[in-house]
């Protein structure tokens, strides 16, 4: 680790990277949002800055930093995008904002942003227990749980309602090996069969639940998730089959797509889908990491802050950016 934060651009750039590298790889379950908070954390015990000014700014520049990181492909982030990193950013950011405005005394206040991030990033790791602890009394004695992609979430509310003695199968829409991994992530008593993506329509009818997760819960209650969500949405929808997502609070984001193409280029995560970047060649094919769930299609929502209705988001949102 470096002791002291560089001063040049690359080498800040490069520091940064390999910090949020660090903080993302030290442990199985840390979530991108959080690896971004440890990063800011890190910033402010080598900043240099004598002033509140100073050191916000510091932060700033380390925010645009790794968001601009993570959209030119520069983090590794698991597959994920940069909505991620973004969110937990702003988040962390407001919170030292508070800290600004309470503590005129500027190396008290520094310890206090610093305690209080802390603070915040303990309270984010402890919050798939939370959720889990929330959303099992939802699945069923007897159930079947349609699942997509490979959410830590999902998979720690299927484990609680294992571990409660539910007996439940699971059918997981297989994309890129995320079905296969699942049967691995959950407890050997749990049946899992893994379909194919193209086959979400015809299993449908045999789920009496849906439950995934989310890299970003939007301002109107809808949610930005791994391809292919807005599709096992359509079905459940069309089968009547409730569709529930779990998601920790530090991905609420203050957006608001009205079309999917908002979330590539020029959009709301600000990064170009291989569509896009192929547009008119005939060899490549589209592959957008994410889509867009509308809030109509989604019942309610597992978060540490409580069950939800897609309605009620726009409010906590309102709490936490306050």
């Amino acid at each position: 680790m470096a002791s002291s934060s560089p001063s040049s651009p690359s080498s800040w750039s490069s520091w940064l990277i390999g910090e949020f590298g660090e903080a993302l790889t030290a442990g199985a379950d840390v979530a991108v949002p959080v690896a971004a908070i440890q990063v800011l954390l890190r910033v402010i015990d080598r900043s240099e800055a004598s002033t509140m000014h100073g050191l916000d700014e510091e932060l700033r520049r380390a925010r645009d930093e790794l968001v601009a990181s993570a959209s030119a492909g520069a983090l590794e982030l698991g597959g994920r995008t940069s909505i991620s990193v973004t969110s937990g950013c702003e988040l962390f950011l407001r919170h030292a904002t508070r800290t600004f405005l309470e503590f005129p005394d500027f190396d008290e206040c520094k310890r206090e942003i610093r305690r209080r991030g802390e603070t915040f990033a303990t309270q984010s790791r402890s919050s798939r227990a939370v959720i889990a602890g929330l959303g099992h009394p939802f699945v069923r004695d007897g159930g079947v749980v349609f699942v997509h992609g490979r959410s830590r979430v999902v998979v720690a509310v299927l484990r609680r309602a294992a571990e409660a003695g539910k007996r439940f199968s699971v059918i997981a829409a297989d994309s890129d090996g995320a079905g296969a991994g699942l049967r691995r992530d959950l407890p050997v008593g749990v049946p899992v069969a893994v379909v194919r993506d193209a086959a979400v329509g015809y299993f449908m009818e045999r789920a009496t639940l849906v439950l995934v997760g989310a890299e970003a819960v939007v301002e109107n209650g809808g949610v930005v998730n791994k391809v292919g969500t807005l599709v096992v949405a359509l079905c459940a929808k069309a089968n009547n089959v409730p569709l529930y997502v779990a998601a920790e609070s530090f991905k609420f984001a203050r957006l608001f797509p009205l079309k999917q193409r908002e979330l590539s280029s020029g959009g709301a995560l600000g990064e170009k889908t291989q569509a896009e970047a192929g547009a008119g060649d005939d060899d490549d094919v589209a592959r957008p990491p994410v889509d867009y769930t509308p809030p109509h299609y989604i019942d309610l929502l597992f978060t540490d802050l409580g069950v939800l209705t897609p309605a009620a988001v726009s409010d906590e949102l309102i709490r936490l950016y306050q």
